[in-house]
């Protein structure tokens, strides 16, 4: 008797295991498509390798795993499959965020942690993959990131990062300051044992801090990201870095009153900053310097974009996601930057520095690109409250098309890239046979018309079908809240 019960249950489990992950009952909720065989009929393929779209094309999804892709007209479908057709979408291969947060800014340094609204919304917006690139509350993070895998929570696969390794000095009450290199490995062993599996350094941190940090991380084969002001890019290069937030509109080290260790004052820095051009030697040489050491940049163009007068969309479903609070603290911050800035001596109007120095950032990263590095896509809900996720992920593409790609070389970077940079382009960040069914479908066709990327209707993940507009529905008014 115990042996056929112990059997039974080996078999039962088995089956579970065979069939995939099972969906909690508020999962359940938000899932649109849900069959054992799936067929994306008569769609548009935007693969994410940078190829051309390609037209009238069938995907048959098995078992988590996309099984088939192929022209419409010899497609083989098997007759009990759940049949879609696609007529007028498209689809890309699920976004790979790679500056995400889990948190939201609430006024005067302190964040707060959003593990219901977020996950939602990156899901909803087509971010499939995740990383967290900084954590506030890395606990928080690391559970929510089980309940994700365990199909207890709708959200996207995550890459936790651990607490901001920052230095003495920070702005942020949150962070927790290194002073020096055994704090560093202390750390990096400690969230590494827990889970992580990357680490971001911040502004304040020292370079014998961040080098420690750093080799601790290669040791135990992760990578080191970095938003940094105390260090300069080709510094933080030579210490090993893999990644690079932000790109030039963050880089010191041009600054002409730069202190060793010491991060200057932003407004300084920046009036400066704007005053070169991108095709000036310094920035060049920090630029190929990049690109030789393999270090990746990070774009976050939607977090800085409120910040230039009058740029930034203002979009209802932005509004609608927020808490009455939320919305004043980000209308209130948003008029403060629209308003003109006049010269204290001339009386003149003049561009804001941060106006400037967007434009320079969007130039940088082209510049980047043609030399051969590779550029990732994030959005960093952060700022002043506006940039939301899945929302500005979709913006971040809109913006790098701005900034000169091509919609097919943004999808491209926010697909393909970000996979890459993750050592999973084996598994995600295009569209092909034998990898994960994490697939976007799209009414419109962003491959010539970017604003389509928002019209996102479905999100499949591990080859189960998510309602964008159920998930976007699901949150309203809660971001600021949890």
């Amino acid at each position: 008797m115990r042996k056929t019960s112990a059997a039974f249950l080996f078999l039962i489990a088995f089956r579970l295991l065979s069939a995939g992950q099972t969906l909690s009952p508020g999962v359940q909720a938000f899932v649109k498509v849900d069959a054992p065989v799936i067929a994306l009929t008569h769609v548009r393929v935007i693969d994410g390798t940078g190829a051309a779209a390609r037209e009238d094309q069938t995907i048959v999804l098995s078992k988590g795993k996309i099984e088939s892709v192929g022209d419409s007209s010899t497609a083989s479908i098997l007759k009990d499959a759940q049949v879609l057709d696609l007529h007028g979408y498209s689809v890309i291969p699920g976004l790979v965020g790679m500056h995400e947060h889990m948190f939201y800014p609430a006024g005067d340094a302190i964040f707060h942690e959003m593990p219901i609204s977020f996950p939602r919304l990156y899901l909803a917006g087509g971010v499939t993959t995740a990383r967290t690139a900084g954590s506030i509350e890395p606990y928080m993070d690391l559970a929510l990131k089980k309940q994700i895998d365990d199909g207890k929570v709708a959200g996207p696969r995550m890459h936790v990062t651990g607490p901001y390794l920052e230095g003495p000095g920070s702005w942020a009450p949150q962070m927790t300051a290194l002073s020096d290199s055994a704090e560093a490995l202390a750390a990096v062993n400690f969230w590494a044992d827990r889970g992580v599996d990357n680490f971001k350094a911040y502004n304040f941190i020292s370079r014998g801090t961040l080098k420690a940090a750093i080799d601790e991380a290669h040791r135990r084969g992760l990578k080191v990201t970095g938003h940094l002001c105390s260090i300069g890019f080709k510094e933080a290069v030579d210490l090993g870095i893999d990644d690079l937030e932000h790109g030039l509109i963050v880089d010191t080290e041009f600054f002409s009153g730069k202190k060793l260790d010491q991060c200057p004052d932003e407004e300084a820095f920046t009036k400066e900053l704007v005053k070169m051009r991108v095709t000036d030697a310094p920035i060049q040489e920090t630029i190929h310097y990049l690109v030789a050491h393999h270090v990746a940049v990070t774009s976050t163009l939607p977090v800085f974009e409120p910040f230039a007068p009058d740029k930034a969309p203002l979009q209802r479903r932005v509004l609608d996601a927020m808490s009455v609070e939320a919305q004043n603290q980000f209308l209130e911050a948003r008029v403060r930057f629209d308003l003109p800035r006049r010269d204290r001596k001339t009386e003149e109007l003049r561009p804001a520095p941060w106006a400037l120095a967007f434009e320079q950032e969007k130039e940088f990263e082209r510049a980047f690109v043609k030399a051969g590095g590779l550029l990732l896509a994030g959005e960093d809900p952060t700022g002043m409250g506006g940039d939301l996720p899945g929302f500005g992920d979709q913006r971040e593409l809109e913006l790098l098309v701005e900034a000169g790609f091509t919609p097919i070389e943004a999808i491209h970077i926010a697909t393909f890239n970000g996979a890459q940079y993750l050592g999973e382009l084996d598994r995600i960040g295009t569209i092909a046979a034998g990898k994960k069914a994490d697939l976007v479908i799209i009414k419109g066709d962003p491959s010539k018309k970017i604003e389509d990327i928002e019209n996102v209707e479905t999100v499949f993940k591990d080859g189960v079908g998510y309602d964008s507009a159920q998930l976007i529905e699901s949150v309203r008014g809660l971001v600021g809240v949890r």
